[in-house]
């Protein structure tokens, strides 16, 4: 498997929230701007916390493993992969979904004297923090699944066997 790179991701970020951006002034000239939900946070925030307690309970496991415990529990080479998998696609559909939500947030700041306006800016603002936090959590899963040889091999990363 190959690493995610936070470059892309970056790029992937900025470009969802340019287009972002330029849709909603365009959409808001032709008519009514569409609502950033109050789920959306919520849901990132979820997704986010589901990663992050993954990586940590596969890291305490693969401590267990290392230090030989007696009553360590082992890690089955398909779930970690799975997890990294599921780690990478979740960092790009939060740096997409960041992004949108940040384009629109951005938009969204000429208009901060509008209540209605103003609460949906605030709504995008913490969309794009909880994306970023679930950006952050994929890769602290990816590191965690990482296999040490494959430094001195080839770069990439593949699940713990």
């Amino acid at each position: 498997m190959k690493e995610l790179r936070i470059r892309m991701l970056a790029a992937v970020f900025v470009v969802a929230g340019v287009l972002s951006w330029a849709g909603a002034r365009l959409w808001n000239a032709v008519g009514t701007l569409p609502r950033v939900p109050l789920a959306a946070p919520i849901v990132l925030a979820l997704i986010a916390v589901v990663l992050l307690a993954t990586a940590l309970s596969l890291r305490s496991r693969l401590k267990a493993q290392r230090e030989r415990r007696a009553d360590a529990k082992g890690v089955d080479p398909l779930m970690a992969a799975r997890a990294v998998v599921f780690g990478q696609a979740s960092a790009l559909v939060a740096a997409l979904v960041a992004g949108m939500y940040g384009g629109a947030g951005v938009f969204l700041l000429e208009f901060l004297d509008q209540p209605a306006r103003r609460d949906q800016a605030i709504y995008a603002g913490i969309s794009v923090v909880a994306g970023i936090a679930v950006i952050a959590a994929a890769l602290f899963l990816e590191r965690v699944c990482k296999l040490p040889e494959d430094d001195e091999h080839n770069g990439g990363t593949a699940p713990v066997a």
